[in-house]
C-alpha cells in the first residue's frame, strides 16, 4: 500500500487509527515514573516523536500505566519506542482491569504479553491478540523489566491503533411519553 499513512491502517475495510484523540486524558496514570520524565512525553502527540523526551522509571525498572479512552475502543495493535538498552522488554497488557497496583498485578492474567526484542522498540505497530480487545473500555499496559536488566526502564513513544466501537449515547436518549 503505497498511499498507507502513518497513523491509519486499512484491515478488514476498517480503518484503524492512532487511538489518541479517544484517550480520556483526565483519568491517565503511571506508576512508577520519574518526576522529570512523565508519561505525557510518551504519549502525548508532538511529544512522543521528540526522541529526546522519555518516560522514565524512577525506583526501579517497572512502569504500570492506565489508559482509559472516552469510548469503547478496538486495539488491534501497539507501538512501542526505546532506547536499544533501557528499553521495555516484557509489555504486559490488560483490557479493562482498572485500579491495578504493583501488588496485585500478577493476580491476573494479562490479556496479552509482548516480548521486545532491541530491533521491535523502532516504534513499528505489534499486532496484539484482537479477539481480546474488542470491547475495550481502559488499558493498563505494565513494563515489567527492560533490555539490560538495569534499574530504569526509558521508553520514547507507545501508541495505540485500533477502531471505535460504534456505541448508543445513552446520555442523548430521549424518554418516549406514553399516551
Amino acid at each position: 500500500m503505497a498511499a498507507e499513512s502513518a497513523s491509519a491502517i486499512l484491515r478488514n475495510q476498517a480503518i484503524e487509527v492512532d487511538l489518541l484523540d479517544f484517550v480520556d486524558w483526565s483519568g491517565v496514570e503511571c506508576l512508577n515514573q520519574s518526576s522529570g520524565n512523565s508519561l505525557f512525553n510518551a504519549l502525548k502527540q508532538g511529544y512522543r516523536e521528540d526522541d529526546g523526551l522519555i518516560l522514565e522509571s524512577d525506583a526501579d525498572e517497572q512502569l504500570l500505566i492506565y489508559i482509559p479512552f472516552t469510548q469503547v475502543v478496538k486495539l488491534h495493535s501497539i507501538a512501542v519506542k526505546g532506547p536499544e538498552e533501557e528499553g521495555p522488554k516484557t509489555v504486559k497488557l490488560f483490557s479493562n482491569k482498572e485500579h491495578m497496583g504493583f501488588s496485585n498485578v500478577n493476580d491476573f492474567p494479562p490479556s496479552d504479553t509482548i516480548s521486545l526484542s532491541p530491533d521491535k522498540l523502532q516504534g513499528k505497530p505489534i499486532a496484539l491478540k484482537y479477539v481480546k480487545f474488542q470491547n475495550v473500555r481502559s488499558l493498563t499496559v505494565f513494563i515489567e523489566d527492560n533490555q539490560s536488566g538495569s534499574e530504569v526502564t526509558k521508553v520514547q513513544k507507545i501508541a495505540l491503533y485500533g477502531t471505535t466501537v460504534e456505541t448508543t449515547d445513552m446520555k442523548g436518549l430521549k424518554k418516549i411519553e406514553e399516551h
